[in-house]
């Protein structure tokens, strides 16, 4: 390569990531204090679906992650939602509560661009070169190519409303201010006019969440939004042509079978996407990981978690899921495993300071810490005193059965079974100190090959998790008896 190739060469591949930096937002327009400053700069306005869609292909072509935080939706809702956006739809997302909806909508933000121009002062966030409303008209009017220029992050580009009943529509479509007009403005005058959330959000992103709790009459005007354009307030019939992307959250049941959203709004939404809970023990695991309180971590000591807890915390959630006596309507959320998780860690940890011991280890013995955080997550079929925790007791046995099964078969332990020959019995608490469990691998035999294989590491309390597993495992397998009192467990043959 000649001097003058190699010049050319490097001049291309840094025109190519200035490009790619302007594309991408990050740098370079926001300088522009004027509108004549913007409009040398060849900015070019795009509508917020066509941006969307733009940095969605963006982020497709370098690989990257669209939804960050978001697990098991790889293979169902997101082709869908990437379908959606590069047909620029709106879109309502149904499922039932702890299935992500919100914050997958609240993520749909990522595919804005950094930021925007927007006529200085204006209220529904005019693009300079495109203003609808009469103030931003006027202004462009009066200073021409010096009217002043604002730039709003893509965080203030996302307006949220929960519905209810109550919700007004100066809310969220927008109401006669009174102090306008008691300035002298006529009620005919636009100016009057105090915008709601919905035109507040143009050129941005929308989300009703729980939409069928929305009154009939702030239905009609939300498609009317959507589509029509038209916003009508107190009499007024404003023409406005808002740019915004509508999103709504709805539990399915609510949806399809109460008649709580009027047709024509259904009609409008171009992308009707179904949400479900984790499909995969892993997903849910993934999930726990992710959410659980970072207050755990930060208290000095080693937090050390077996692989066969996270599944026996992830399947009581997958288990009551299925379960006849529990309301599948109204669905069994992700937040419950979540909120089981710290319970057992919280309570994992509540021992280890007791013991003034250095390692935090949840064991069985840990699990009916969870009882607290379950009873409030699940609703029963029939209102009975007492038997939300029998049936989430019943769910931890059959979780723990069914974890035990993947690792270990009743039939490796049976030499290990003959130490409770005779009446001898094994005891085993949530607050027995870790150095008693090392005792017990050493004066009962048979368990060396199986311990080798769950406490990974070796330590002293990944030793005690594993044995109880061992234990616990074997009597839902009916091999071993068990008797609890007062938080002290026995096993005995």
């Amino acid at each position: 390569m000649t001097d003058r190739e190699g010049i050319e060469y490097h001049h291309e591949l840094t025109l190519f990531w200035i490009m790619t930096r302007l594309n991408k937002g990050e740098w370079g327009m926001s300088k522009q204090k004027t509108l004549g400053e913007l409009k040398r700069s060849g900015y070019r306005p795009l509508s917020v679906k066509a941006e969307m869609r733009k940095n969605l292909i963006q982020k497709m072509l370098d690989r990257e992650t669209l939804f960050p935080g978001i697990f098991g939706f790889e293979e169902t809702v997101i082709p869908e939602l990437q379908n959606a956006i590069l047909a620029g739809q709106d879109m309502i997302f149904l499922g039932e509560r702890g299935q992500a909806k919100t914050r997958l909508i609240r993520s749909l933000t990522s595919l804005l661009d950094p930021w925007v121009p927007y006529v200085e002062g204006s209220e529904i966030n005019d693009d300079p070169l495109i203003p609808i409303s009469r103030y931003a008209q006027e202004l462009i009017a009066k200073h021409g190519d010096e009217t002043p220029i604002a730039w709003l992050p893509r965080e203030d580009r996302y307006g949220e409303k929960l519905a209810t009943p109550d919700v007004t529509t100066p809310e969220l479509l927008g109401e006669v201010d009174p102090i306008k007009v008691a300035e002298g403005r006529y009620l005919s005058d636009e100016l009057v006019i105090h915008y709601g959330l919905v035109p507040r959000t143009n050129r941005g992103i929308f989300c009703i969440n729980e939409l069928p709790d929305l009154s009939e009459k702030l239905q009609v005007g939300l498609f009317n939004i959507m589509q029509e354009r038209d916003v009508q307030i107190r009499g007024f019939r404003v023409r406005m042509p808002l740019d915004i992307c509508v999103v709504a959250s709805a539990n399915p049941e609510d949806y399809t079978n109460r008649g709580r959203i009027i047709t024509p709004l259904k009609d409008r939404y171009g992308a009707q996407l179904r949400t479900h809970y984790p499909k995969h023990i892993g997903v849910e695991i993934d999930i726990m990981d992710a959410e659980r309180s970072s207050l755990l971590d930060g208290d000095g000591y080693t937090l050390t978690i077996p692989a066969f807890m996270k599944e026996i915390i992830a399947e009581t959630t997958a288990l009551a899921r299925e379960h006849a006596d529990i309301n599948q309507r109204s669905g069994v959320s992700v937040r419950m495993s979540i909120a089981n998780y710290e319970s057992m860690i919280s309570n994992a940890l509540r021992r280890t300071l007791l013991l003034r011991e250095d390692e935090v280890v949840p064991r069985i013995s840990d699990l009916p810490a969870i009882l607290p955080s379950s009873s409030g997550k699940i609703e029963l079929e029939t209102v009975e005193e007492g038997k939300e925790r029998q049936l989430v007791e019943e769910l931890i046995k059959r979780a723990v059965q069914k974890v035990f099964s993947r690792y270990s078969k009743p039939e490796e332990f049976t030499t290990f079974l003959q130490n409770f020959s005779n009446g001898h019995s094994l005891e085993v608490s949530d607050t027995m100190p870790t150095a008693m469990y090392t005792q017990h691998v050493r004066n009962l035999p048979g368990l060396s090959a199986t311990l080798e294989r769950l406490a990974a590491g070796g330590s002293p309390g990944m030793i005690a998790a594993a044995m109880e597993f061992i234990l616990e495992g074997l009597h839902l397998n009916k091999k071993l008896n068990k008797k609890v009192v007062e938080g002290e467990i026995s096993y005995w043959g």
